[in-house]
């Protein structure tokens, strides 16, 4: 067994590491960039929606609780559409070194679970592979699988998922060789 605290310098560095491939994905191969579509006629739902002010928050539209959905009335609403989930961020331009901050922060959890696993599962001196296996894994469970939830019950698209799914096995890869590169003899 390992103590998570002397494997502070792999959580560090996953997590640098992980945050400089994250950056070389988003900034260099672009493979994200057209997963949100465009709206048709974008200025005029933009200038429809402007009017009510809507605070930033998850909506879904329409909505009902679970009385109302079997209720004639909802169901035309549902036929008739649009139908969406959607997401309105504060106005102005986003926050972007907030947003990498928590991203990095975000590593840096992902990485202590990684190493908390990987430290109760094996010992000083273990392999390479075994030490590469156990964080990577975690951090792939970590950084993907429960992607899989947007898709399933709010019609992400599949597509979208398994590029992030991609990204997850890449950084899963990154912890896991970053962990084996620095495991405790």
């Amino acid at each position: 067994m390992v103590p998570v605290l002397s494997l502070w310098l792999p959580i560090v560095l996953s997590a640098v590491f992980v945050f400089i491939v994250s950056s070389i994905i988003h900034m260099v191969f672009k493979y994200h960039s057209n997963e949100l579509r465009r709206v048709p006629a974008e200025d005029e739902v933009m200038a429809a929606l402007r009017k009510f002010n809507i605070p930033p928050g998850e909506y879904f539209l329409p909505r009902a609780d679970l009385k109302e959905m079997k209720s004639p009335a909802f169901v035309e609403k549902m036929k008739q559409g649009p139908v969406m989930l959607m997401t309105v961020l504060p106005n102005g331009p986003q926050p972007m070194g907030k947003n990498l901050a928590c991203w990095f922060v975000y590593s840096l959890v992902v990485s202590v679970f990684a190493a908390y696993i990987a430290g109760r599962a094996l010992g000083p001196g273990a392999e390479y592979l075994a030490v590469h296996r156990f964080a990577g894994a975690t951090a792939f469970v970590g950084y993907s699988l429960a992607l899989w939830q947007g898709t399933i019950w709010y019609k992400r698209s599949v597509k979208a998922t398994l590029l992030s799914n991609l990204d997850g096995l890449i950084y899963g890869l990154v912890t896991g060789g970053t962990f084996g590169w620095l495991w405790p003899k």
